[in-house]
């Protein structure tokens, strides 16, 4: 027999899904490959994974697989060795699927284990063996939820305002498992308070506590995460506060990410609120755009900026932003707070020519507090502070084409190459001394090995300076900055620095956020200089 692989493409939802991730269990299977949708077939057994070993594998079991990992269906087989070898053993032979099973464990099959012996076994040995079939359980309860059969307790939803009242009717002796509860023999019923927006959520949450098992979605993430805040359901709190850096960029409008940010402040959530606080500071130009700016609060404004991962034009470009949301704000803001927000504003990093007009400015922020404000001008003529990532057109450049062109070779002749100059610090020092970049693209071997240079994963980017750099070693270092994000969107989804000029571009499953754009993304190349 030969190890199978399988190319599983699900059919999408039109809306978006994340599925949590599961517990290794008797039975469970998983897809190995670039994408959470495609790649090699293997499941879970007897404390390892292993492959599957079948010559007749059709449709019906990749449907089966698909339902397994919690999506709608399969649109195609392929079999072969795209995705490589597997390894550990073949756990499952002779597959037999209707197409119908909820899950692989079900259909029909030689046996588990396919095993190579060195000489017959003594029929005198005593052969024992498990028998798991717990991977239906999950599905029983649901069933039992469902039906409601022999309920003997009542779950009354309410929302504050006391308006709108649910009512479920469950089994005690589920709930027992949850302490935080207080359940008791004597108990009969419970109330609990719940915001009207997340009371379509209610019941899929109540099954999760027989099942343990749930699809989580941009609409019922902050919801779901909630709901087991209330009930004391610390599992699946954690892992649906894993999937909103999934969600994140789901959303252009930035409604969602700063109610979660506000969610995240008011349950204590650190993780999740420096995730969106990451989230909003890669795509902070876009979120001052946004007309979300003027409905974000004093802290969340007052977190981002102190963050040095901001990606936007200028300093300057962020200060106009807080003098417009401060405008916007109106008596909300105090003078205090609004002196507090000022002072992360690093008037060092803006350039001379800006501070000069800003001089003259008659905005809010100047007129209540002239004395700082002036005092930050006056120090912007020094620079010896972090700098932020600034993406103006004099420090960055982009690739938006990532094609490869065969114009006179049979080897792909790399296009994807420009040169330009940047000042060798925004400071009025440096302004005018100017240092040469070069920004590359490779897609291939052949591509590196034509510039003198050894590639093994792909794409790469490099960014090289040359020229005069080297004088500036004692004063000026560079961390340069490549950012991905999608090319008609608003989006960013990766951000990293350069080791030795090179930038290897990592797969989808080991980015910080998911590439919503994998055939349509570009390449922008940061210059960013820091005084030492």
């Amino acid at each position: 027999k030969r190890r199978i692989m399988y190319l599983l493409w699900p059919l999408l939802f039109l809306h978006v899904s994340a599925q949590l991730k599961q517990p290794k269990q008797e039975g469970s299977v998983r897809l190995v490959g670039d994408l959470p949708s495609s790649g090699r077939v293997e499941v879970y057994h007897d404390g390892q994974w292993g492959t599957v070993c079948d010559d007749g594998w059709e449709l019906a079991e990749a449907q089966v697989v698909c339902r397994q990992l919690g999506f709608p269906g399969a649109i195609s087989v392929k079999p072969g060795g795209q995705y490589g070898e597997g390894s550990g053993p073949i756990w499952l032979d002779d597959m037999n699927c209707k197409g119908s099973e909820s899950s692989l464990s079900e259909c029909s099959f030689k046996g588990w284990v396919v095993c190579e012996t060195v000489k017959k076994l003594s029929n005198s040995i005593f052969l024992h063996f498990s028998v798991d079939n717990s991977l239906g359980l999950s599905h029983d309860l649901g069933l039992l939820f469902d039906s409601g059969n022999s309920c003997d307790f009542r779950i009354n939803v309410q929302d504050t305002s006391e308006e709108e009242e649910l009512t479920f009717c469950v089994h005690k002796m589920i709930l027992m498992f949850y302490p935080e509860l207080n359940i008791t023999n004597d108990s009969r019923n419970l109330a609990v308070n719940v915001s009207q927006t997340c009371h379509p959520h209610v019941s899929a949450f109540l099954r999760y506590l027989y099942t343990r098992q749930i699809d989580v979605s941009i609409t019922s993430a902050q919801c779901l995460h909630q709901l087991a805040f209330i009930f004391g359901v610390k599992k699946l709190m954690e892992d649906v506060g894993r999937t909103f850096t999934l969600l994140l960029p789901e959303d252009n409008t930035f409604l969602t990410q700063v109610s979660m940010y506000e969610y995240g402040v008011r349950t204590g959530d650190l993780v999740l609120q420096e995730n969106v606080l990451q989230y909003l500071s890669w795509n902070c130009e876009y979120l001052i755009s946004s007309p979300v700016l003027s409905t974000i609060s004093f802290h969340m404004m007052d977190a981002l900026l102190q963050r040095s991962d901001l990606i936007l034009n200028d300093e300057a470009f962020l200060l106009e932003a807080l003098e417009t949301w401060i405008q916007d704000k109106g008596e909300e803001i105090s003078s205090d707070l609004q002196a507090s927000l000022l002072n992360h504003i690093r008037f060092l990093l803006i350039p001379a020519d800006k501070l000069y007009e800003m001089q003259f400015s008659s905005s809010v922020l100047r007129q209540n507090h002239e004395k700082l404000y002036l005092t930050g001008l006056l120090r912007g003529f020094q620079f010896n502070y972090l700098p932020r990532i600034y993406t103006g057109d004099e420090w960055s450049v982009v690739f938006n084409d990532t094609t490869v062109n065969y114009p006179y070779h049979h080897y792909g002749q790399n296009n994807r190459i420009q040169t330009f100059s940047t000042p060798a610090h925004p400071s009025a020092l440096y302004r005018e001394q100017k240092v040469q970049w070069q920004a590359q693209v490779f897609l291939s071997a052949q591509e590196c090995s034509n510039y003198g240079i050894s590639c093994y994963y792909f794409p790469v980017a490099r960014f090289v300076g040359y020229g005069n750099q080297e004088r500036y070693t004692s004063t000026i270092r560079y961390s340069n900055r490549l950012i991905l994000s999608c090319k008609y969107e608003n989006n960013v989804f990766h951000v990293q620095d350069f080791k030795n000029s090179m930038a290897v571009v990592p797969n989808n499953s080991s980015m910080d956020l998911p590439n919503p754009c994998p055939d349509d993304y570009s390449f922008r190349f940061v210059v960013r200089p820091e005084y030492i």
